[in-house]
């Protein structure tokens, strides 16, 4: 069976000719498009299912390779030594992870906010009610996710450290699994995960990003791969730009789309997407103030090798090609 296009999201051809034409070397090399995504990455999910970027710039005789990680760490890991060119958001807390690790980032779109995707969850029967007795508790946490920075910025709130819980770094299934077979207190997650559980356990949401973390997420490419080909982040921008309005405006379409893409229900899927914001938009350098509150965050609670200027990246801006 044909797979049919999402909400006919149908590429518009572009004059991408003189796309990757240095020289010989550079043009074989420069040909593959490595792009990075994660389970959470709901609109390159659609673009990918598509075949949308394959459409628009094999003509030009580009070869586009997708990578799974399971989460934004390892995403941007690859990106910095070289096993990735392009990544899909990732929470606002990785880049400062990355650069710390002294990744060369370009950021290339963030999604608004979407506080609420993301949260602490206790089992129902948990006796723990408000974030201040969580302390002495052990909480699974995706280090350096966003979840990582709510746990922080939640603890803070209520009087607490980072030091005064047992934080037990986990992936997203380790952290699932340790959270429902009682091996933690509590669980900090993130969407279409935090839907799953909602709707699959008995569970509580204890808090969330709202007043706390704005959680928006980023896409970034490596420096050097947007100084080489702005074009190519051009048409993955305007295509962003077109699955994000459409996820908006067509909820249940875009539901029933991903559930055989994430092996989840509909539902489940419908949930997680109603907290998210899905608007992608240009970065502006002096729009990344949250960022340097992650980065002095994390680094006063001793998680960060040295102070991070999250200003200290490039950006790429829409009409740059």
């Amino acid at each position: 069976m044909r797979r049919r296009h999402f909400l006919g999201l149908a590429p518009a051809a572009l004059g991408l000719s003189a796309l990757l034409q240095p020289n010989a070397q550079a043009q074989n090399d420069n040909k593959k498009i490595r792009i990075g995504y994660q389970k959470s990455s709901t609109l390159l999910t659609i673009i990918k299912a598509n075949g949308t970027l394959e459409k628009l710039l094999g003509p030009s005789g580009a070869k586009i390779s997708w990578h799974e990680f399971t989460s934004g760490l390892p995403l941007l890991e690859a990106l910095n030594v070289g096993g990735v060119d392009l990544s899909a958001d990732v929470a606002d807390t990785v880049p400062v992870f990355a650069q710390a690790a002294g990744a060369k980032l370009a950021y290339v779109a963030q999604e608004s906010p979407s506080p609420s995707a993301q949260a602490i969850v206790v089992r129902a029967d948990s006796p723990l009610r408000q974030v201040s007795e969580l302390k002495g508790k052990k909480i699974a946490v995706t280090k350096a996710a966003g979840v990582h920075y709510l746990l922080i910025a939640s603890l803070k709130k209520a009087g607490l450290k980072f030091s005064d819980v047992d934080a037990a770094y986990l992936s997203p299934a380790d952290g699932r699994a340790a959270f429902e077979r009682g091996s933690v207190d509590a669980w900090v997650t993130w969407d279409p995960l935090l839907a799953g559980v909602q709707r699959q356990s008995q569970v509580r949401i204890l808090a969330d990003g709202r007043g706390v973390a704005d959680y928006q997420r980023y896409y970034l490419a490596s420096a050097s791969f947007a100084q080489a080909h702005p074009e190519v982040l051009q048409v993955v921008f305007d295509e962003l730009k077109k699955a994000g309005t459409q996820a908006r405006q067509q909820p249940r379409e875009t539901a029933a789309f991903l559930a055989p893409l994430w092996g989840l229900d509909a539902d489940t899927i419908a949930l997680a997407n109603s907290r998210r914001s899905y608007e992608v938009r240009a970065v502006k350098l002096e729009a990344l103030g949250e960022q340097q509150r992650i980065a002095d965050t994390f680094f006063a609670a001793g998680l960060l090798p040295k102070k991070v200027n999250t200003g200290d990246v490039a950006i790429w801006a829409p009409g740059q090609a």
